[in-house]
């Protein structure tokens, strides 16, 4: 077993002086005591040789550390900026506040223009429907009766009309199929000659209605029934509305009569040459023209042509 000595078993010198700590320690324990004795002793040194910072620095460091650690910007590489404690470094926070402030204003000047000009494109939009089918010759005109003083003819009594200029044309087409006989000619019914009598018919019907309604204004069995042509106005046709409705009864004719078979369709029971021409048949008097007599509305009276 070991043994407590206290003296030197070679010289008797004394192991350990008087109040000096005589606990056991582990190997190598006395090293690791006295490096750490001599570190403590160099940082104290260290220590005492640094300046002492002012307390409201460290304040200043510690919250702005906070402050970084809040925001998520704090990194191992970050160096504490310089604080801005002299006078210059506040004119330039003023003139960098003043600056932004600027232009914010100049953002909210240019947000107002826009607004603005986006309102002053909205008034102006106009929405643009298109018209009906109208069939008038001029931009004043309507496709229907204007007046109620003078109504169209009833259908009783254009196809009365009708069939008088009917009995006329054919009355004429067998005076000059006479007068062709009694100079030579030869009536003859073939395919051929029939095409011939067709044709010569229809010529007869153009000028027959050509000539009355451009010269007369009105067929010879319209003029026999006090029936005219007006236009839709009530008032009296000029030349060139007259060409067309000779125009319309030769297209009307064309097509077998279709154009007056029109007319029991038709919401204001015109045919194709009262569309064509902005005219039709009444049997009333027209009335004057405005600009002839220079009298008001009120007073226009009727007269006959």
């Amino acid at each position: 077993m070991l043994e407590v000595a206290n003296n030197c078993s070679f010289c008797d010198a004394p192991l350990a002086e008087a109040g000096e700590n005589l606990e056991p320690v582990a190997v190598g324990a006395g090293i690791t005591s006295r490096a750490s004795s001599s570190r403590t002793s160099s940082v104290s040194v260290s220590l005492e040789e640094q300046p002492v910072e002012p307390e409201w620095r460290r304040e200043v460091s510690r919250r702005l550390e906070d402050y970084r650690a809040r925001r998520g910007h704090l990194r191992s590489d970050d160096l504490q900026s310089g604080l801005p404690f002299s006078r210059q470094s506040k004119i330039n926070e003023e003139l960098a506040a003043q600056e932004r402030q600027r232009e914010a204003e100049r953002q909210r000047q240019a947000e107002r223009q826009r607004v603005r000009t986006a309102q002053r494109k909205t008034e102006h939009v106009e929405i643009c429907v298109q018209p009906e089918l109208d069939f008038s010759s001029a931009a004043h005109e309507r496709a229907h009766p204007q007046t109620a003083l003078v109504p169209v003819a009833s259908l009783v009594e254009r196809r009365k009309a009708g069939l008088l200029d009917a009995i006329f044309l054919g009355l004429t087409y067998a005076g000059f199929l006479g007068l062709f006989r009694s100079l030579g000619g030869q009536l003859v019914v073939e395919k051929a000659d029939t095409a011939v009598y067709l044709a010569v018919f229809f010529l007869f019907y153009g000028l027959y209605f050509s000539l009355f309604t451009a010269c007369a204004e009105a067929t010879p069995g319209m003029q026999l029934l006090c029936l005219t042509a007006v236009r839709l106005d009530g008032t009296v046709p000029d030349t060139r509305q007259l060409l067309w409705r000779s125009f319309g009864y030769l297209l009307a004719g064309a097509t077998f009569m279709l154009g007056f078979v029109w007319a029991l369709w038709d919401e204001d029971h015109f045919t194709w040459q009262d569309r064509i021409s902005q005219t039709y048949i009444t049997g009333a008097m027209p009335l004057m023209e405005q600009d002839a007599c220079g009298l008001p509305v009120e007073r226009q009276s009727f007269a006959r042509k």
